[in-house]
């Protein structure tokens, strides 16, 4: 049973770091998107960083330049470092696999896998 757990958030000040793991089991194969997603409290889920098992990345806009995301398919593990990060990233970040499309090809909820996901919240 194919199983995506995330790790590494936590609580930080505005303008600190933190680096989120997505440890998967039981692909047989890299997926061929990964992504994270993140719930702000009383907001629809957003797409925050996304990346093909090409390495082919993109980034939503407020996210840009200050997260990177990225993945070792020989580990089946998805990482997103965070840096300068601002009290409106306070979400909950979950960790989606796409397992045979692109990303972007289809919308990502109807992504096949979702982690559970993992709190960061950043105080001003």
């Amino acid at each position: 049973q194919v199983q995506l757990v995330e790790s590494g958030g936590g609580s930080v000040q505005a303008g600190g770091s933190l680096r989120l793991s997505c440890a998967t089991s039981a692909f047989t194969a890299s997926p061929y998107c990964m992504a994270w997603v993140r719930q702000g409290q009383g907001k629809e889920r957003e797409g925050v960083a996304d990346i093909d098992s090409d390495g082919y990345t993109t980034y939503a806009d407020s996210v840009q330049g200050r997260f990177t995301i990225s993945r070792d398919n020989a580990k089946n593990t998805l990482y997103l470092q965070m840096h300068s990060l601002k009290p409106e990233d306070t979400a909950i970040y979950y960790c989606a696999a796409d397992r045979w499309r692109r990303c972007g090809a289809r919308p990502i909820y109807e992504y096949d896998y979702w982690g559970q996901g993992t709190q960061v919240t950043v105080s001003s």
